[in-house]
């Protein structure tokens, strides 16, 4: 039997953070700070320097990240963290329909998914999706905000799919908060 488990990412994981990005989709080039950075600023940055930040941001106190291990192998991961550490997101048109202030530290948002392929189909995407909810929970998160991909209206690839799929969300317990484009809502999911 598959064992899966979920554990914080962190600067001392760094080679297991490395695995779970570098197995599919954009992980390898993003390195995750998409929504940590500005247009300019994410297209200046090379690869390895966005690694590098990657690095940083996974020295913080609190881990903005959680990495899932299948048989102890680094299979996935989700980026959650507070919205203000996630500056882009602020000034992302899509995601001005939010109900939530943007300054808020107690709005956590769930924004990145990566499963690698040999991996998918696990259930691992709800898996990690249960534990950022957990890891939010546990720093205070007020509400928690994703904004998948609804597959139901739009057929999505395997790398547009880094935001997550709606449904994962939906039987997770969040709800639609908002519907910026056709495929894609803004959920939320309150802790109060």
């Amino acid at each position: 039997m598959t064992e899966i488990r979920i554990a914080a990412a962190s600067a001392d994981r760094f080679d297991d953070v490395e695995h779970a990005l570098t197995g599919a989709g954009d992980g390898a080039s993003c390195w995750c700070q998409w929504w940590m950075l500005r247009a300019k600023d994410f297209s200046a940055a090379t690869r390895d320097e966005r690694r590098e930040l990657l690095r940083g941001d996974l020295a913080a106190p609190v881990a903005s990240a959680l990495l899932a291990y299948v048989d102890d192998e680094a299979a996935g991961w989700v980026k959650v963290s507070p919205r203000p550490d996630q500056p882009r997101l602020a000034r992302t048109r899509n995601f001005q329909q939010s109900p939530e202030p943007f300054d808020d530290p107690s709005v956590w948002a769930i924004t990145c998914f990566v499963v690698r392929r040999e991996h998918r189909g696990n259930g691992i995407a709800a898996r990690l999706l249960d534990a950022a909810v957990d890891h939010a929970r546990a720093h205070d998160a007020r509400v928690v905000e994703g904004y998948p991909v609804d597959t139901a209206v739009a057929k999505a690839s395997a790398n547009d799919l880094y935001h997550g799929a709606l449904s994962t969300f939906v039987d997770a317990g969040f709800t639609e908060v908002a519907r910026p484009t056709r495929s894609r809502p803004i959920v939320s999911l309150s802790l109060a």
